[in-house]
């Protein structure tokens, strides 16, 4: 096994110096490799693109986290200098792993660091996509909270622009003169999310605004089958409704009858027998034919991979969910009428008790807990970030610690690790967790166990974090696939 670097060392302060060199070297590296090749580089699932120097730094401090073992730029920057000069296919590569690997785990017993990582990506180099030859055109149809969230993240992940592009966003037209001003400012500025990382800038004449390079143009319309997208040079375009109107396969196939629409992926539980889609649980079910699946709620994608994993090792007998969920855009700011009972109360001065479908969507993501689960929630005045609260009646005893040892290793290493994070905090709260690209992060700090009693807590971004899944599952529509390493978890 070779020797991992000391942890403490003699001088704190130009140890620090030393490696924040090397992270501030991987920038470019990471760059490279990103833009010529399509390779995202990652450390623990956290991507090092468009990263800070100090971010880079935070991320390896994260592994101490989860890992219980440092993880210093000194063991990772030459594995990303060995890659740097590959030729390398479009790959996911976790390098963050790779080295825990070669220095914890003794997979590079004999080898010297470079022989390693050779062995390591020996098919990726030469490869070459097996993705579509031309980038995949996708429309936003609608741009609110979902819509901003998706876009941003379409633009930063468009790179080298070989796989997704986003083309157009489709919204109604406001009455204001200056509309398209206004959406552009909403998507540059967010009071939850803060400011967009990049540059933004307005055509009105092209009638679009420019984001990194990225032109996206804005369409007016007020149905789904009024467009002609092949007028803005976009075709077999996948359609993103983030508007909630449409949630069935008759409303949503008035998509696929305007002109340069192929498939449509909906924000939303989806009604009668559409596909309900959890990415990293059930996304097997989308096929090359499918051109309408549902992305299911954000709730829904929550508590949908901890309930697999929960079913998979201790059985699920029964059990109840409960959501603290912040407020949304379909409450009121202050007391006024709303068809839904009590959704009419002012939302940032009450707590809301209401009701979720989420328990039940379970059912139609995995079958076998289908009638296990009941569900409620409270909509409370927060403006992002949820929690949802398992209590279930397991299949056998356990405890506290080996259920908590369970979901750490399913956060880290198992095939849900993009959907399940984990945290050992003491000290975290709602805020703590805007930004992330999980599904939910387990606290495992509030976890009760009585013997084949467990109440679990969930934390999830409820915007962004299903943002991510959604952009999973459009990966999977636009049949975009990255070979992912190192090959074990």
């Amino acid at each position: 096994m070779n020797e991992r670097k000391r942890e403490r060392p003699d001088d704190y302060f130009k140890d620090w110096k030393e490696r924040e060199a090397l992270a501030e070297g991987m920038i470019p590296l990471v760059g490279q490799l990103s833009r010529q090749h399509n390779v995202k580089c990652y450390i623990y699932g956290k991507s090092l693109v468009n990263q800070s120097v100090t971010q880079i730094m935070k991320d390896h401090r994260y592994v101490r986290q989860v890992e219980e073992n440092e993880l210093s730029e000194f063991e990772t920057f030459p594995i990303l200098t060995v890659l740097s000069t590959l030729d390398l296919g479009p790959a996911h590569i976790d390098i963050g792993r790779l080295a825990v690997n070669y220095y914890d785990r003794g997979d590079g017993a004999g080898l010297s660091i470079e022989e390693y990582v050779r062995r390591e990506v020996a098919d990726l180099v030469g490869a070459r996509s097996a993705s579509p030859a031309r980038p995949v055109d996708v429309v936003l149809y609608g741009f609110g909270r979902i819509g901003r969230l998706m876009a941003r993240i379409l633009i930063d992940k468009t790179d080298g622009g070989e796989s997704l592009r986003l083309r157009a966003v489709v919204v109604r037209k406001g009455n204001a003169p200056d509309d398209l001003l206004k959406r552009a400012s909403l998507l540059r500025r967010d009071s939850v999310h803060g400011a967009f990382d990049g540059t933004i800038r307005v055509d009105e004449e092209r009638g679009s605004f420019v984001a990194n390079g990225n032109e996206v143009k804005v369409i007016y319309a007020d149905a789904p089958d009024s467009i002609d997208y092949t007028v803005y040079g976009i075709d077999n375009a996948v359609v993103i409704d983030n508007t909630g109107v449409w949630r069935d396969e008759a409303g949503l196939s008035l998509h696929l009858k305007s002109k340069g629409v192929s498939k449509v992926i909906l924000t939303a539980p989806g009604k009668g027998d559409m596909k309900n889609v959890v990415a990293g649980i059930n996304d097997e079910i989308v096929t090359e034919n499918d051109t309408i699946v549902s992305a299911a709620s954000c709730t829904t994608n929550a508590i949908v991979p901890p309930l697999k994993a929960i079913d998979d090792h201790f059985g699920i007998v029964n059990g109840h969910v409960e959501t603290v969920h912040a407020y949304t855009n379909d409450q009121n700011l202050t007391d006024n009428y709303h068809k839904a009972d009590r959704r009419g109360r002012s939302a940032p001065l009450n707590m809301v008790l209401t009701e979720t479908g989420a328990a039940k969507a379970v059912g139609k993501v995995l079958p076998q807990l289908a009638g296990k689960l009941t569900g409620n929630a409270i909509r409370v005045p927060t403006p992002n970030v949820s929690m949802a609260i398992l209590n279930l009646t397991l299949g056998r005893e356990t405890s506290r610690e080996e259920l908590n040892e369970y979901m750490r290793n399913i956060a880290l290493h198992s095939p849900m690790r993009k959907q399940v994070d984990y945290s050992n905090s003491p000290e975290v709260v709602s805020s703590d967790f805007v930004g992330s690209r999980h599904a939910c992060v387990f606290d495992a700090q509030a976890t009760i166990v009585n013997g084949s009693q467990a109440v679990l807590y969930l934390w999830y971004d409820n915007e962004f974090g299903y943002s991510c899944q959604v952009y999973r599952i459009l990966e999977k529509m636009a049949g975009i696939r990255y070979a992912r390493y190192p090959r074990k978890a």
